[in-house]
Formats: C-alpha cells, structure tokens, sequence
C-alpha cells in the first residue's frame, strides 16, 4: 500500500488523514470503496507529520460529524489527495499508451489509408515532443495530432453532430461537450443547441457521460454537411 496524506482546510484548521493513493483517487472518481480500505489509520491529524490529533469539537464545527468514516469520505471528496511523483510517472505512462492504442485503432495515413503501428507512433510522439498530460485523452487529442502531422500525416476518422440539450442540463453537460464543440446556439427557452466533431472511437463513451448527466433526454442527429 503506497500511503499518502489526504488534506482539507476548514474554517482556517487543517484535517489530515493517511490513505492508500490508489484506492483514495479511485474512490475520489466515484467508485464504491469503503473507508476500510482507503485509511490506513483510523485518526484525523492536526498535522499527520508531527502526529497531532484535530479535537472533537473542531471535527464537529467542520464535519458536522466525529464519524472518521463520514469526515474521511468528505476530506477525499472535497479535498486534496497528495500524489507521489513516481505515481504521477506511472500515470502518466498509462495515459501515453492509451493514447497510441486509440490512434493505432482510429488513425490512418490520408495517402494510403493504412494504419500507423504502435512504434510508428510513439516514435512520431517522441519525435515531435508530445508532452502527454493526465488529463482524458479528448481534451488532449487535437493537440497531439496537430504536433503528429509534420511529423507523420495522420487522419482520425470523425463524425459531426448536433444535440440539442434541455435547459435544466445544458451547464452540467458544457465541460462534457466543450472538447468537440464546433459552435453553439442558445435557444430563446434556455436550451442549448451545439455542433460537434468528434473522432469515432469516443463517440460510445461521449454518450455515456452525456447521458448520465441528461438522463438520456439529450437529442442527437448526425449531420453530414458543415451548417
């Protein structure tokens, strides 16, 4: 278990708490972990170095609660979860190859059609001085293949949309669009109406997270001509 600190300040206190990082960050994700797993002590520090203990009272004043697994939770939740630099590495070594295998399986070269292997591409990555962020891969994707271009000529295959989005969703839906969008047009009753493009290979898992956000209520329709 690779033991991190968890913090939060609350009304000017510090609370701390000892985890283990890959079960904190998933849990932080929103997968079902229990505090059980995730603490490595069951103690909420002042200052975890010096082995101080936050009171009951301040507990309290901030958690509403002295129920380490509750304060735990909202701590991980709302607070940061201290990630150590070889972890960063290895993250960050994970997105890379992500990264490769979407564009060995949704790339091509335009002059031939023909897909680009994996050591073609890391190479071209390297080459062209991808800097590779721990961030999803279709916020990161436009960038990469514009540096990947002078270097190797790569085409993702894409399809263009327009979804309208009801009002009462349209502002938890806008980071999830944002990455594709191509332009919006806000409706007189608050609905938003936005056109997109987006490489084929995340359109399931773009519908996933839309969907959950909109409760399915969300309208789609692909369009084959720029409006």
């Amino acid at each position: 278990m690779a033991e991190v600190i968890a913090r939060i300040k609350v009304d000017g206190k510090h609370f701390e708490i000892l985890v283990d990082v890959d079960k904190a960050l998933a849990f932080k994700k929103g997968e079902n972990i229990s505090m059980g797993e995730i603490l490595g002590i069951d103690k909420v520090f002042s200052d975890s170095k010096k082995g101080e203990h936050a009171s009951n009272n301040d507990l309290k004043s901030a958690f509403k609660t002295e129920d380490i697994n509750e304060i735990a939770a909202q701590i991980i939740k709302k607070g940061e979860v201290q990630i150590p630099v070889e972890y960063k590495h290895k993250e960050l070594g994970e997105r890379a190859k992500q990264i490769v295998a979407f564009l060995t399986k949704n790339a091509v070269d335009p002059r031939s059609g023909r897909p680009y292997t994996d050591e073609r591409i890391e190479s071209a990555m390297k080459e062209a001085g991808v800097n590779i962020t721990n961030k999803p891969i279709e916020s990161q994707l436009k960038d990469i293949i514009e540096k990947l271009n002078p270097i190797i000529p790569i085409k993702v295959e894409t399809k263009r949309l327009k979804i309208t989005i009801p009002a009462q969703y349209a502002g938890q839906s806008y980071g999830i669009i944002n990455p594709y969008k191509e332009k919006e047009d806000w409706q007189d009753n608050g609905d938003l109406v936005v056109f997109v493009n987006m490489p084929v290979g995340l359109q399931m898992d773009f519908y996933d997270k839309l969907n959950s956000v909109t409760h399915g209520s969300a309208v789609s329709e692909e369009i084959k001509e720029k409006e």
